[in-house]
């Protein structure tokens, strides 16, 4: 038993998704992200992403709506696995990334529409499946070393 897992309720660890981690890869534009989850719909990993790939501040019932779709398509996936309704869904295992990236898209969504106490179970969903995934999906995109410093110099004449 861990600090985190108090009530020993053994770590639920979703099976690898390689053929739609390839997909997602190359993929860049969103006619591209939604082809993948047609591919592959039972995939949380291709619904998160065409929800992050949907995502506009302008239009957010779009993005809300496809992080929905990655939510239930998780949840199918963690009770598929043998999770029953509670116990760690850890960050550490990779397949587990779109179920908790899934749910924190749809956060995301629901605070983008004021939809305050849907923002605080789902706040309480992540804690609880792992602590760190939050923090870890900030993360993603930041560099582990900072970036060399740069300088600019500029030579000034007459035109």
């Amino acid at each position: 038993m861990t600090d985190s897992n108090l009530l020993g309720i053994p770590a639920t660890r979703l099976p690898a998704e390689p053929e739609v981690e390839r997909a997602l890869a190359t993929a860049v534009e969103l006619e591209e992200f939604e082809a993948i989850a047609s591919r592959y719909p039972a995939s949380s990993l291709a619904w998160a992403a065409l929800a992050e790939a949907a995502a506009d501040p302008a239009r957010p019932v779009t993005g809300y709506a496809f992080a929905r779709v990655a939510y239930h398509r998780g949840l199918d996936a963690l009770r598929k696995a043998g999770w029953r309704g509670q116990g760690p869904v850890p960050w550490s295992h990779e397949p587990n990334r779109g179920v908790l990236r899934s749910l924190y898209l749809l956060r995301c969504a629901a605070e983008a529409i004021g939809e305050e106490a849907e923002v605080q179970r789902l706040t309480d969903f992540l804690r609880d499946a792992d602590e760190t995934a939050v923090a870890q999906i900030l993360n993603e995109g930041s560099p582990s070393e900072p970036a060399p410093a740069t300088e600019a110099f500029f030579i000034r004449g007459l035109d």
